[in-house]
């Protein structure tokens, strides 16, 4: 919550706080774990087309990491999902059409699991963005994102499993 109010208070364009900052708190609640465990950073996106140079992101970044003291400093990572097509390719080698909004980028994750946001509103109100569903979620089913292309699901499956064992890995 201290995360979501801060960014909140900051307000970036269409702004979700999203991945395993959601998913993983989800799943240590319904495993008896502690909140806290395996999560590694807290991903927030958001939607700014009006630049999409790294310059200005880093503008984001700064301002989202003064708004912070450690260690929430070093574990709140802030990317405008607008130039996610800029670099997408190179470092994970598919192709990635440019996105419309933040929301978008959840269709395009490696896992329904994984596709869920956050957003808590001025009026405390919390918008939850799930274009999956939650069912694989509650269900505990890791599963690859259909017709997204994910080398990489397996050594995610495998991951994901070691820390959570209860999960079922299931192919597409």
């Amino acid at each position: 919550m201290a995360v979501m109010r801060t960014i909140r208070s900051l307000d970036p364009p269409d702004w979700l706080i999203f991945s395993g900052a959601i998913y993983q708190r989800v799943l240590n609640h319904l495993g008896g774990r502690d909140p806290d465990y395996g999560i590694k950073d807290y991903d927030v996106g958001y939607f700014d087309a009006s630049d999409i140079s790294y310059e200005a992101e880093d503008v984001v970044i700064r301002r989202v990491a003064a708004a912070f003291e450690p260690p929430l400093r070093d574990l709140v990572e802030v990317r405008n999902q607008a130039r996610v097509h800029v670099w997408f390719e190179d470092k994970f080698g598919l192709p990635y059409e440019p996105l419309t909004c933040t929301a978008e980028a959840l269709t395009r994750f490696v896992s329904p699991l994984h596709a869920v946001g956050v957003r808590l509103e001025p009026d405390d109100t919390m918008t939850v963005v799930a274009p999956f569903g939650l069912d694989d979620l509650f269900a505990r089913v890791l599963r690859p994102t259909p017709g997204r292309g994910a080398k990489n699901f397996p050594r995610i499956a495998a991951s994901a499993k070691a820390r959570w064992p209860e999960l079922t890995i299931a192919e597409a």
